[in-house]
């Protein structure tokens, strides 16, 4: 079978007026000349600058991601966790599922095992809230961590810097960039179930004025699932120039592949996951019979300039072209009596094309004692996509088949045919994005700052049926779909700080989504007129630099769901929109030095999610939602015992989960312990053994409603080897 890409007009077009804007903007804007800039914490440029640190610090003390401006985590009004480079190498990160272990108020589900799928703050559905470098990265794929220099998470709705999307919050990975810093490192990683990777990081200044920097990544594993592999190449060079005092400008190119085989998981048993060995596979388990590939090639380029007084301008352009395909089979629930499993299967390939421009404008104003830092800014961007389903077709042309509980993995002669199901489409959308945002953050006094902000967007979805006549639900499908939103994103905080070290603060935050989903391909004509979904997050919290490398925070919020469309009884379609969710809970989390040979990291999370009406027959009014687990807990620590030798220890531990909102399958309670030890050969070489799940526990990591359930990992071990030249 082969699938095919409906041609698509190139987006050159709208690039140069993408260029063209961010050009008339910078021109347009007159600044005070006389104009002071902040001192201190309120001196904002908008270069992330974390401070040099010891080599083995988990200690970040500022970021741009959060209001686009270089702001002290203690005072940015919202929860925000820095997973940096030292603390990826430590526990050994390779993806975003181990960033989310050590993360609170985020988690995972399983992602019908093509994808990363986290749950911030109990909202689902967010393979959308993915950035990289501020710049929108939403396209369903497993993100790999060899070219990042560091993760942010920020939980809570953050539209009015991200736009559209953002729920319960976001992930932002900052890529390694050319620096004029001289680096040479190489990664060799070896360990359980062929787990053979290979990462390098070379960088060097050609002179003052051009710098490079070139990271790579070749990996070929296996895992502890039946038949599993996983294939994945990366190349990011950077280049970096200084034309004139002041400026700067970055350009990248990235070309990213990943192979691997889809699992999807174990079904349920008597409201329990079933009981057998954590490689079973449910389906044809053959290797080539359920592949899931990801093909993507990213350009990129930052323009920064300083004017000095103050006064910046950052312009960002990002174009991405990626290809993603996944086949996958599918267990349904057990028939007790007869101890049949029904399999069904399908494919499903999507091409999308990405075009975001940004322009940043920050400049300070004082009035006397009170410091103004403004932030003026516009994205324009563009997504077109192609969708292609099909589902798989058995013998005698069933979309299922009854395979034998006890041997459920033989092979499965299967077609794939576009209309096999209702869940088919050959589609194409076309989303317009313009955003307009200001902010301004304030310094009242020593002990008081204010931060507003309030971005409009107008999105802009056009979707096609190229089968209006086919079969099934294609035939009295309308040939075009539209919808068109105006989105507007307040956000409000206010900080008090007793003392230097100690922020309180309280925020308020709203984010919308739009009726076209996560992945721009839920449009129909029962939704396209119905307004977006809103999530309003209120929250209170503190910060506290325990010491100048250790920071401690909490958070206690309500995150509301509005806009949920549900069943109306009077026309029995989904078109009656009512207030669907609510999250209370509360974050704590700590990060950073105790002392110089103990770093940590880590914190705990409370969440009630619960359903405020009902949506469906298997989500009822007062569920819980499927996924989110009302504690986790999770600590890391590393402890160097001589300068040369170190040892580290984390404990994860995670409540009971429902695998969906029917809250008829349960997911136990686990705790997982992971380990390291650490030792300097030279000042050129590391050699480090990580253990996860050092107790060989039997659990279920995560879940994709009630029949895919993921069971965790068995007892794993890594040897790294780190080279510095």
């Amino acid at each position: 079978m082969q699938l095919t890409h409906s041609p698509r007009l190139s987006p050159l077009s709208l690039m140069l007026r993408l260029a063209f804007a961010g050009a008339a903007l910078s021109s347009s804007i007159t600044y005070a000349a006389d104009a002071e800039p902040l001192k201190n914490d309120a001196t904002l440029p908008t270069v992330t600058v974390s401070g040099k640190t010891e080599a083995n610090s988990y200690a970040v003390k500022r970021t741009s991601t959060a209001t686009k401006t270089d702001t002290a985590l203690r005072d940015t009004p919202q929860t925000i966790t820095v997973i940096n480079e030292a603390l990826i190498k430590d526990q050994a990160m390779q993806s975003m599922a181990d960033v989310a272990r050590y993360v609170p108020g985020i988690g995972m589900a399983n992602g019908e095992g093509n994808r990363d799928a986290p749950i911030f703050r109990g909202s689902t559905n967010a393979s959308g809230d993915f950035y990289i470098d501020g710049v929108r990265d939403d396209v369903e794929y497993y993100r790999d961590l060899y070219n990042a220099e560091r993760v942010e998470a920020l939980t809570g709705p953050n539209a009015m810097i991200f736009g559209r999307g953002g729920s319960g919050g976001i992930i932002n990975r900052v890529s390694k960039q050319a620096n004029w810093l001289t680096t040479r490192a190489v990664d060799l990683t070896l360990g359980s179930y062929s787990n053979r990777r290979l990462t390098a990081d070379v960088g060097q200044a050609i002179n003052d004025t051009v710098a490079f920097r070139v990271t790579g990544l070749v990996e070929d594993s296996e895992g502890y699932q039946r038949n599993f592999s996983l294939k994945r190449s990366g190349i990011n060079p950077t280049l970096a120039i200084r034309p004139a005092k002041g400026a700067s400008i970055v350009l990248g190119y990235e070309h990213f592949e990943d192979k691997r085989t889809a699992d999807r998981g174990v079904p349920s048993y008597l409201g329990q996951p079933l009981d057998v060995p954590v490689n079973t596979f449910f389906g044809d388990a053959s290797g080539d019979s359920r592949p899931t590939r990801l093909q993507s090639d990213a350009v990129s380029s930052v323009i920064d300039y300083d004017f000095g007084n103050g006064v910046h301008i950052s312009n960002k352009t990002r174009y991405t072209d990626y290809d993603k395909l996944y086949q996958n089979y599918n267990a349904g629930a057990i028939n007790l009596k007869t101890n049949l499993v029904p399999i069904s299967a399908y494919n499903n390939h999507q091409w999308r094309k990405n075009l975001f421009n940004q322009t940043d404008v920050n400049f300070d104003i004082n009035s006397g004692d009170i410091k103004h830092r403004i932030l003026v800014g516009m994205e324009l961007g563009q997504q077109d996509t192609d969708y292609l389903r099909k589902t798989g077709l058995f013998s005698n042309n069933a979309t299922s088949i009854n395979v034998p509980l006890a041997s459920p993995d033989g092979a499965l002669p299967v077609n794939y045919v576009l209309g096999g199901s209702n869940s088919d489409r050959d589609g194409s959308s076309s989303a317009r994005i313009a955003g307009f945002y200001a902010q301004d953050q304030i310094i009242l006094s020593p002990q008081w700052q204010f931060i507003a902000g309030l971005r409009f967007d107008s999105f802009k979805l056009d979707y096609r049926n190229n089968r209006p006549n086919g079969v099934l639900s294609l035939l009295s499908a309308p040939a075009s779909l539209s919808s068109k939103d105006n989105l507007v994103s307040p956000r409000v905080g206010i900080i008090y700080k007793p003392v230097e070290a100690v922020s309180l603060y309280a925020n308020y935050s709203v984010a919308s989504f739009p009726r076209g989903g996560d992945q721009l391909s839920s449009l129909s004509s029962i939704n396209q007129a119905l307004k977006p979904e809103k999530f309003i997050n209120y929250e209170l919290g503190g910060k506290w630099e325990i010491n100048p490398d250790l920071m401690a925070t909490v958070a206690l919020y309500r995150l509301n769901r509005n806009n949920v469309a549900v069943v109306n009884p009077a026309t029995g379609i989904a078109d009656q929109l009512v207030d669907g969710q609510r999250t209370n809970g509360i974050e704590i989390g700590i990060s950073g030095n105790v002392t110089k040979e103990w770093s940590i990291n880590g914190g705990y999370a409370h969440q009630d999610a619960k359903l405020l009406a009902t949506a469906s027959a298997t989500a009822l009014n007062g569920a819980t939602v499927g996924g989110v687990p009302k504690d986790t807990f999770a600590l890391w620590n590393r402890y160097n015992v001589t300068p040369a030798m170190g040892a580290g220890l984390g404990v994860i531990y995670r409540s009971d989960i429902f695998a969906s909102t029917s809250n008829t399958v349960t997911l136990p309670a686990y705790t997982r312990i992971d380990a390291a030890l650490f030792y300097t050969i030279n000042s050129n070489f590391k050699l480090q053994l990580n253990v996860e799940n050092l107790t060989d526990k039997k659990y279920y990591a995560f879940a994709n409603g009630d029949n895919n359930i993921t069971p965790g990992s068995p007892r794993a071990y890594r040897v790294s080897l780190h080279a510095n030249f």
